[in-house]
């Protein structure tokens, strides 16, 4: 067989060669082997590796490319799954020292569809105990750094996944955000998060199907990318009454855009609500020029998202005392004070204050929807600082304004999580130190196709996303 591919090569490069006979999917598994015994050492992206179980998988995806069967959109492509996302008889920890021998007994739905879809599952990629806060360290891994320069933070909570992805030890990978932790490490780590719309990518199991905050996604190095993983984790579900009833296929490709004459909102801080880096600020407010090269039009204007701090606040204390209430309860000593401390936070909480949340987060909705009918997106930062020192558990603080707790710095983020809204991170640019920069852009909800639209067309405009880590 010959090919030229590497590990830089595009998962869609990847799936044609292997669909061609140009590579087997062995060998294409091989590649990426060599690479994490080569650089997994340094970042620590990449946990639960498993050598054997993943050659198994792909000798039978090659005896299926033999044999002239169908193949499936992600056939033979190696894929790393989020360690807090179940893989049958495949250690998923969280995480957590209380979860270090949990080996799960079925895929959950995430890990099902891309399973089917060809996908050859390598490893777990690393989270912050139980996927809180937006920096990737725990005490059974340890910390994931950041492939650009390994004394910062890869972000978290799906920042395993980008460090990996960043280096090239997969093509795709997978992960969940409730405060920011798909877009954040994306950001931080030069590559594509996709926050979807709720009910989006469904999820099963889930103890609480209605809760909304927290969703599943695609990661990748690219926008065509990223759309062909969605196209895999989206669809109908019957085990979730809220999932889209949209095929996932309607993702696979992503049309070309033209943003003539659309109108676009950019704001560094939303009109004052959260303080940011100045050079994080600048890389944003830059990115106004590149829209209007594509024939955007382009105002500084942003939405009112008053009540977002206390709706997010609020609806995340108490979805994290009604997870792990009882598990703390239980082991006081084996949580991180951060997250003990956000789930006892949730304790006082009454019905009451549960329901001024939900009535303000769908004042929010509505307040985003309004302003949707004069703006076709929402231009604003992922996170509000650059990748930070990854010996801190938060940026102590920013532009000398004190960071009080591990949320305070990620609110560029949370306030459009509850606002139900899709978004999208993509690389912007870096700071004077070479760290990742990306930028977050909003559109309306269960716009995910016109929203990879409009991020293909700025990532071809830029190129920001093809420059990679000097790891070797």
């Amino acid at each position: 067989m010959t090919h030229d591919l590497t590990h830089w090569s595009t998962a869609r490069e990847m799936v044609a060669a292997v669909a061609a006979k140009q590579i087997s999917a062995r060998e294409l598994l091989e590649l990426h082997l060599d690479r994490i015994d080569a650089v997994n050492p340094v970042v620590n992206a990449l946990v639960s590796i498993d050598p054997d179980r993943a050659r198994r998988a792909a000798d039978e995806a090659d005896e299926r490319t033999m044999s002239g069967a169908p193949l499936g959109p992600l056939h033979g492509i190696p894929y790393a799954v989020k360690d807090t996302h179940e893989v049958e008889g495949w250690r998923s920890t969280s995480g957590s020292v209380l979860r270090s021998d949990h080996f799960p007994e079925r895929d959950e739905l995430v890990v099902q569809r891309v399973r089917e879809a060809g996908a050859v599952i390598v490893a777990k990629s690393n989270v912050p105990e139980f996927a809180s806060g937006s920096h990737t360290f725990n005490r059974i891994f340890g910390t994931t750094l950041n492939p650009y320069d390994p004394s910062r933070s890869a972000g978290g909570s799906s920042g395993g996944s980008t460090a990996a992805l960043a280096s090239g030890m997969v093509p795709l990978a997978d992960g969940s955000d409730m405060g920011g932790s798909l877009r954040n490490p994306a950001s931080f780590c030069n590559v594509v998060g996709l926050r979807p719309s709720f009910g989006r990518v469904p999820q099963v199991p889930n103890p609480n199907i209605f809760e909304s905050t927290s969703v599943q996604g695609p990661l990748a190095r690219n926008v065509d990318d990223l759309a062909l993983l969605l196209s895999v984790q989206a669809g109908p579900a019957a085990l979730n009454p809220v999932a889209h009833e949209t095929p996932g296929a309607a993702f696979a490709e992503v049309d070309e855009a033209d943003l003539t004459g659309l109108r676009f909102a950019i704001s560094t801080d939303l009109d004052g609500a959260f303080e940011v880096d100045r050079q994080v600020a600048g890389i944003v407010a830059a990115q106004g020029s590149v829209l209007e090269s594509l024939g955007a039009v382009v105002d500084p204007a942003a939405p009112d998202l008053s009540e977002a701090e206390d709706t997010f606040r609020t609806l995340r204390a108490w979805h994290f005392q009604a997870s792990y209430g009882e598990l703390l309860a239980a082991h006081p000593d084996e949580f991180k004070s951060s997250l003990a401390d956000n789930i006892r936070a949730g304790e006082d909480l009454t019905g009451r204050d549960v329901a001024r949340a939900y009535r303000q987060r769908t004042a929010l909705s509505q307040r985003m929807a309004a302003f949707f009918d004069t703006y076709e997106a929402l231009v604003l930062p992922v996170s509000q600082v650059p990748p930070f020192p990854a010996d801190q558990e938060y940026p102590a603080d920013i532009n000398g304004q004190v960071q009080k707790t591990y949320l305070d710095w990620m609110r560029s983020a949370y306030f459009i999580t509850v606002t139900g809204c899709p978004a999208i991170s993509i690389p912007a640019g870096f700071t004077a130190e070479g760290w990742p920069v990306g930028i977050q852009i909003v559109v309306r909800p269960n716009g995910e196709r016109r929203l990879l639209q409009i991020a293909k067309a700025f990532e071809q405009a830029t190129r920001i996303g093809d420059r990679r880590p000097h790891l070797g």
